[in-house]
């Protein structure tokens, strides 16, 4: 069993920063691909940002130049540092993770509220 805990959420004006933070727990022997998704009221999920085990990243273009997704694998931890945050930004955020056997795991989701 795996289980994620997200943190990091909050308040902050446009033109702030947060930073999410994401641990994985559990029986974990090994972990693919790391990720942030959102979801904005009336709106589907999306990915924000996701990074591979060797490092790769790719980013939603709408948050290219501001957010940057890192990961220390040491502690099966994914971060998301989100720097000039707009009000569009706004939207409930996600932990993802996928593990060999196509097998994923998701955090419970932590907010992120971002005033004009």
């Amino acid at each position: 069993q795996v289980w994620l805990v997200e943190s990091g959420g909050g308040l902050v004006q446009a033109g702030g920063s947060l930073r999410l933070s994401c641990t994985a727990s559990g029986t974990i022997f090994r972990i693919n691909t790391m990720g942030w998704y959102r979801q904005a009221p009336g709106k589907q999920r999306e990915l924000v940002a996701a990074i591979t085990s060797g490092g790769s990243r790719n980013y939603a273009d709408s948050v290219k130049g501001r957010f940057t997704i890192s990961r220390d694998n040491a502690k099966n931890m994914v971060y998301l540092q989100m720097n000039n945050l707009k009000a569009e930004d706004t939207a409930v955020y996600y932990c993802n993770i996928k593990i060999p056997g196509s097998l994923e795991a998701w955090g419970q989701g932590t907010l992120v509220t971002v005033s004009a």
